[in-house]
C-alpha cells in the first residue's frame, strides 16, 4: 500500500527512538512489514470499539438524564444545573491534543482503556461521594469537568489506533461503523427538558436512554450512574482479557513519561507539518462539520417544538438519529468499495465530503423554508443522516495524511470544533432572538459548512505529509 511508508520515508511525527516506533519496527520484523489487523481481528475490534463508543455516550449523559432528579435532590435552580451540565465541555476541550499525542507514542488502545477505566470508575463512585460532601454543586461540577477531561482523549486515540491498525481501503467502513456507537439510537435527552436550558442537553444512546430512564423511575438517579459505570468497567475487562496480550497491557512508566514529554527527539515539527496546505484543509473542514453538528443537535428539538407545537416529541427526537445509522454504515461501505475499484483516494474523500457538508446543508436550508411537519422530518433526517458521510471524508483523511501522528492532528481539529461548536450554538440562539426567524440558523449552518467544504475541495489531499521526502501518491 502506498500509504504504508517504508524505505527512506521516515515519519516526522514519531519519536525517533520512542516506544511507538520500536513497536512498529518490531511488528514489521515479525509480520513481514504488515502491522495491520487481520480481517477477523478487525471485525472483533470494530464491534468492541462500537460498544466502547456507545458506552462513552452512556457515561456522558448520566447527568443530563438525571438533571431533574438531581435538581430536586440538591435544590438547584436552572442556572446551577446549567453550570454542572456545561462544565463537561470545558474539560472535553483540554485533553484532545495531548491525548492524541500520547496515543501516537504508546498506542491508541492503551489510552482508550486507561481513560475508559477512569471514567467508568468515576461514574460508579459519584453517587457514593455525594453522601460524604455538603458542597454538592462544586463536587458535581468538578466531576463533570473531570469526566470531560477523561473522555476528551477518546476520539483522538481512536483515530490514532485506526490509522496504525486498519488498512487504507478499509478505514472508512471501520470508522463509520465505530461512529454509529455515538449515533445508535441517538435521542435528545428529554428528561427534565422543561427544567434545564435546551442548549446544555446532550444526546443519549438507546441503551442509557431506555434502560436509564427505567432505572431512574424505579430505583432513583444513583442507579443510572452504577449501571453506566459498571458496564464501562465490564467492557474494559473484556477488551483487556480477550483482545490484548499480557505484554500489550504493560505500559512501562518511562514509556508513558516519554509520551507525555516533548523532547527534541519526540516533539512534533509544527513548522514543517503546518506548512502543508492539506493539513489546514482537513482541520478547517473538521472545525466546520463538528460545529454545525453541535448546532443542529442543540437546536433541532427547539425548532420542532416552536414551529410545530402539536407534534410528537418522540418523532423528531428519534427519527433523524435512527436514519443516521444506516447512512453512516452505507457511506463507509461505499467509500471503501470505490477505492477498491481503483478510484483515487482523494477523489472519494472529496465526494463523501460534498455529500456530508454540501448536500446535507441543502436539506438544512429546506428545513427553514417548509411549513409541513412531514416535510420537516424528511429534511431534518436527510440533513442529519447525510452528515455522517463526513466519517468517510475528513474524519479518515487525517489518517491518510499523517498516520504517525493522526491522533494529535485529530485532537487539534476536534478541540477547535468543540470550541467553535459552543460559539455557533450561542450565535444561533442570538440570531433567533434578534431576527425571530429560524431561517437565519440554518443559513449559519450552511455558511459554516460551505467554508469547510471549499477549503477541503481546493486544498485537500490524501498523500502522506508526515514523511521527510516527497509525497507518496495514493
Amino acid at each position: 500500500m502506498a500509504a504504508g511508508g517504508g524505505g527512506r520515508n521516515v515519519p516526522v511525527c514519531s519519536a525517533e527512538h520512542g516506544p511507538r516506533a520500536a513497536q512498529q519496527d518490531g511488528m514489521r520484523r515479525d509480520s513481514g512489514g504488515d502491522p495491520y489487523w487481520s480481517r477477523p481481528e478487525s471485525r472483533v475490534w470494530t464491534v468492541m470499539l462500537l460498544l466502547g463508543t456507545c458506552l462513552l455516550y452512556c457515561a456522558r449523559v448520566t447527568v443530563p438524564i438525571c438533571a431533574v432528579a438531581l435538581s430536586t435532590h440538591f435544590d438547584w435552580d436552572k442556572k446551577q444545573s446549567g453550570i454542572v451540565l456545561s462544565s463537561f465541555f470545558w474539560g472535553y476541550c483540554l485533553t484532545q491534543i495531548i491525548g492524541g499525542h500520547i496515543s501516537d507514542q504508546i498506542g491508541g488502545e492503551k489510552v482508550l482503556l486507561l481513560s475508559a477505566s477512569a471514567w467508568g470508575f468515576l461514574t460508579v463512585v459519584t453517587p457514593l461521594l455525594t453522601h460524604i460532601t455538603s458542597a454538592h454543586l462544586v463536587f458535581m461540577t468538578s466531576s463533570r469537568f473531570l469526566m470531560g477531561l477523561l473522555q476528551g482523549v477518546y476520539f483522538p486515540s481512536l483515530a490514532s489506533l485506526l490509522s496504525q491498525k486498519v488498512r487504507e481501503s478499509e478505514r472508512a467502513f471501520t470508522y463509520s461503523t465505530v461512529g454509529t456507537g455515538s449515533q445508535f439510537g441517538m435521542f435528545q435527552c428529554r428528561a427534565g427538558e422543561r427544567e434545564v436550558p435546551q442548549r446544555f442537553l446532550l444526546p443519549r444512546t438507546l441503551v442509557i436512554g431506555g434502560a436509564g430512564s427505567l432505572l431512574l423511575d424505579w430505583y432513583g438517579w444513583e442507579s443510572v450512574f452504577y449501571f453506566s459505570g459498571l458496564l464501562t468497567l465490564l467492557w474494559v475487562y473484556c477488551t483487556c482479557k480477550y483482545l490484548l496480550s499480557e505484554k500489550e497491557l504493560i505500559i512501562p512508566i518511562d514509556y508513558l513519561m516519554r509520551g507525555l514529554s516533548i523532547s527534541k527527539q519526540t516533539k512534533v515539527p509544527w513548522k514543517q507539518l503546518f506548512k502543508k496546505a492539506p493539513i489546514w484543509a482537513v482541520i478547517v473542514a473538521q472545525l466546520s462539520t463538528a460545529s454545525t453538528f453541535f448546532t443542529l443537535l442543540s437546536w433541532l428539538p427547539t425548532f420542532f417544538k416552536e414551529t410545530f407545537p402539536e407534534s410528537k416529541g418522540w418523532v423528531f427526537n428519534v427519527v433523524p438519529w435512527l436514519v443516521a445509522i444506516p447512512t453512516s454504515l452505507f457511506s463507509g461501505f461505499l467509500s471503501d468499495h470505490l477505492i477498491n475499484q481503483g478510484y483515487k483516494t482523494i477523489t472519494i474523500r472529496k465526494f463523501m465530503q460534498v455529500i456530508g457538508s454540501g448536500v446535507s446543508s441543502v436539506f438544512a436550508l429546506c428545513l427553514g423554508q417548509t411549513s409541513s411537519f412531514c416535510k420537516a422530518i424528511v429534511f431534518a433526517s436527510a440533513s442529519v443522516g447525510l452528515q455522517t458521510f463526513n466519517h468517510s471524508g475528513t474524519s479518515v483523511n487525517v489518517q491518510d495524511l499523517a498516520p504517525s501522528c493522526a491522533g494529535l492532528l485529530f485532537g487539534v481539529g476536534n478541540t477547535g470544533g468543540a470550541l467553535l461548536g459552543v460559539i455557533c450554538v450561542y450565535l444561533a440562539g442570538y440570531l433567533i432572538e434578534t431576527t425571530g426567524s429560524w431561517v437565519s440558523v440554518f443559513n449559519l449552518v450552511a455558511a459554516v459548512n460551505s467554508i469547510g467544504l471549499c477549503a477541503f475541495l481546493i486544498f485537500g489531499e490524501a498523500q502522506r505529509v508526515d514523511t521527510d521526502s516527497a509525497y507518496m501518491d495514493l
